[in-house]
C-alpha cells in the first residue's frame, strides 16, 4: 500500500478545463477520516465560490482493516466520490484524502463526461504528488530509568523504530513506534539490555509512511 507525504495544508496540486468548466485536484496525506473532513472543509474556505467540492478518502490498513468516505457534493450520485475513490483504491492508496473542487462552466456534461473530469482532476493531484510505501508498524509504551534512556535509544535505532511520544518525570515514557517485522527483536533486546526490569508495553498497530527512493 501507499500513501502521499504531502500534509494537508500543502496537498498536492492540478487542475484541468473540461468544457468550461474547471476542475481542480488536490490530494494529502491523513490520519483519520476526521482529517479528511478537516481537509476537505479547508478547500471549502479556500474556494468558496466553486458550485462543488467533491471527496474521496481511505484510511487504515495496518490491522488489515480499511474506513472509507466519499461525497458528490450536489453532482449527480456516483459521478464525483465514486471515480475520484477508485483513483485512491486503484492506485493502492491509503491514509489518503483527494477533494476535487469544480467550478461550473455552464456546459453540462453528462454522466460520462463528469465521471472522466473527477477522475483525471484526482488522478492528476496523486501524479504531482510525493509518493510513500506503507509500513505497518506497532506503538508500544516503554518507560525507563534515566540512566537506561541511551539504551533504550540505540535499541530503537537498531530496528528502525522511533519515538513519538515523550514523557520526562521521575522517569522517562515513551511510545515507540517499530515496524511490524521487527516486533520479536524489539522486545527480546529490550528484554536483555535491561535484564527484564523493562517490559515494553504492546498497543495499537499504525501506519508509517516511508518515502520511496
Amino acid at each position: 500500500m501507499f500513501t502521499l507525504l504531502n500534509a494537508s495544508d500543502d496537498p498536492a496540486h492540478d487542475a484541468l478545463v473540461e468544457k468550461k468548466s474547471e476542475f481542480i485536484g488536490d490530494a494529502c496525506h491523513v490520519d483519520s477520516l476526521d482529517e479528511a473532513l478537516a481537509f476537505v472543509a479547508a478547500i471549502r474556505e479556500w474556494h468558496p465560490k466553486a458550485r462543488h467540492v467533491a471527496y474521496a478518502a481511505i484510511c487504515g490498513g495496518a490491522d488489515g482493516r480499511q474506513s472509507e468516505r466519499m461525497s458528490d457534493d450536489g453532482e449527480p450520485s456516483g459521478t464525483a466520490g465514486k471515480p475520484i475513490l477508485d483513483v485512491l483504491r486503484q492506485g493502492g492508496l491509503t491514509d489518503t484524502a483527494i477533494a476535487v473542487t469544480r467550478y461550473f462552466g455552464g456546459i453540462l456534461l453528462g454522466s460520462g463526461g463528469l465521471v472522466r473530469a473527477y477522475s483525471s482532476a484526482a488522478s492528476l493531484a496523486v501524479k504531482a504528488g510525493r509518493l510513500a510505501r506503507i509500513e505497518a508498524c506497532r506503538r508500544y509504551r516503554v518507560t525507563v530509568a534515566y540512566p537506561q534512556l541511551g539504551g533504550l535509544q540505540q535499541i530503537l535505532a537498531s530496528v528502525d523504530g522511533r519515538a513519538t511520544e515523550e514523557s520526562y518525570t521521575d522517569t522517562v515514557s515513551m511510545v515507540a513506534v517499530v515496524p511490524a517485522g521487527a516486533c520479536d527483536r524489539f522486545e527480546a533486546r529490550v528484554t536483555e539490555a535491561f535484564n527484564a526490569s523493562v517490559a515494553p508495553e504492546p498497543l495499537d498497530m499504525v501506519n508509517r509512511p516511508v518515502p520511496l527512493e
